[in-house]
């Protein structure tokens, strides 16, 4: 199991994530969602640029908390190796949401990691149906996190 994990968020004065912390967690996730050989890029960035990644992918000209970039499925993906794909959260919303939800940051990093995660691997929120499915997922894995 490998987690990429670009330092994106130490540059600029952006709010520090324990790395360290981070890199175990995304490791545990893997684990429960039966991928322990599989491998996860996780980047940290600024609204700047989710804000930008959210424009040319979903059309929507604002910052996001996570986006996901799936390699299990699309034209290439015989060719992905182990890499089931991109989680990309904007490290800025995430303090903020952080502090509205008087939660720590990394605490609030690792809910958008298992969020981001469960997008690379089909799941989605566009129904009701799929909506209570994913967030069901969420918190058996936020269990799984915590302890």
């Amino acid at each position: 199991m490998t987690v990429r994990l670009t330092p994106r968020d130490y540059r600029g004065g952006l709010p520090r994530v324990d790395r360290r912390l981070l890199r175990s967690r995304a490791a545990r996730l893997l684990r429960s969602v039966s991928h322990a050989a599989s491998e996860l890029s996780i980047h940290l960035v600024d609204d700047e640029a989710i804000a930008a990644l959210n424009s040319t992918y979903r059309g929507q000209a604002r910052a996001a908390d996570v986006l996901s970039f799936s390699l299990l499925e699309g034209d290439h993906a015989e060719y992905r190796g182990p890499l089931l794909g991109d989680v990309v959260i904007g490290i800025e919303t995430a303090a903020r949401q952080a502090r509205a939800r008087r939660r720590t940051l990394d605490d609030e990093v690792a809910q958008l990691l298992i969020h981001g995660t469960l997008h690379l691997l089909g799941f989605d929120h566009a129904r009701r149906r799929e909506t209570e499915v994913m967030r069901r997922e969420e918190r058996r894995l936020w269990r799984v996190l915590r302890t």
